[in-house]
């Protein structure tokens, strides 16, 4: 199983990923990608919701509570235009050092 610290590093990327292609969700539509997306990954709401609010702090999403089809509140987030060019960024990045890694482990 992956490490939380590990999967904290690369969070923001996954869910502006995910916001970009599946259009706004609410943070267990969020995690439910990222889980059913992977085996290995696994999203604590301790690390998802601190995320979140950091990425609405810079701008990156936006959040609006909305009501449910349960008649449950839930606040849904979405993806900014600052949003798609910080993943657009982050996309490059994330290339870029797996690549680099991918060579020292040939290399090693």
């Amino acid at each position: 199983m992956a490490r939380p610290d590990a999967l904290q590093g690369s969070l923001p990327l996954l869910v502006l990923k995910i916001l970009e292609r599946r259009g706004p969700l609410h943070g267990y539509g969020i995690t439910n990608h990222i889980e059913s997306a992977s085996d290995l990954l696994r999203v604590e709401e301790g690390s998802l919701y601190p995320a979140l609010h950091r990425m609405e702090e810079a701008g990156w999403i936006r959040a609006e509570w909305t009501t449910t089809e349960n008649n449950r509140r839930a606040r849904i987030y979405e993806i900014t235009d600052a949003g798609r060019k910080q993943l657009e960024e982050q996309e490059s990045r994330w290339t870029a050092i797996s690549a680099a890694i991918g060579h020292v482990l040939k290399e090693a």
